[in-house]
């Protein structure tokens, strides 16, 4: 049954090393909660006591909005094949974009995209275990190209225009700051779709 720890520990990261899919939830004082699914070479465990992890350009940008009004968030890990098991880490998180201090270095840890649009790095205040026996079994086929394929397709500059396009403001108005800390012109630029 559930169990509550200060930090992971080696089985806790052997367990996030073999997943395929992770979620995020974040949430600003008031408006929306936000959860998110994400997968592929996206997730870096720092130490026990802080997980990374590399957002890619995405239709919305909640989570970086979220965390600079109020920087609570859950990452959780959830066994759909094996033993079961639901392992969630609470923490006060942090965003960085391209042009902070600490971005090329974080950077590094992850493959180069086109489409790396924020850091995000978790101080986790305490991990959880729970049993995870109602979630069903899957399978893992692969992971999707289709979002490395868009960027590509959209390069620098079409990535660009559309963060200035679609990931400015959360879905409750809040500030990404991604303009601003990514150093992009404010002003609009030739847009992209997906």
């Amino acid at each position: 049954m559930g169990q509550l720890f200060e930090a992971l520990l080696p089985r806790h990261l052997a367990f996030i090393e073999a997943q395929k899919i992770y979620f995020v939830g974040t949430a600003a004082e008031q408006g929306t909660v936000n959860l998110s699914p994400k997968g592929g070479d996206s997730l870096r465990v720092i130490d026990a006591h802080t997980l990374a992890w590399l957002n890619l350009t995405g239709s919305g940008n909640e989570s970086a909005a979220h965390v600079l009004r109020n920087p609570r968030m859950t990452v959780m890990f959830c066994a759909f094949e094996g033993p079961p098991l639901i392992l969630r880490a609470y923490g006060q998180a942090r965003v960085l974009h391209r042009g902070d201090l600490g971005w090329d270095e974080a950077m590094a840890l992850f493959p180069p995209s086109v489409a790396a649009r924020q850091i995000f790095l978790l101080d986790i205040d305490q991990v959880q275990s729970s049993c995870g026996m109602s979630v069903p079994l899957y399978g893992y086929q692969g992971d999707r190209m289709d979002l490395a394929n868009w960027s590509e397709r959209q390069g620098t500059q079409g990535i660009e225009a559309y963060w200035r396009k679609k990931n400015q403001r959360s879905l409750d108005g809040f500030d990404s700051e991604i303009v601003a800390r990514s150093g992009l012109a404010a002003e609009p630029d030739a847009t992209a779709e997906t």
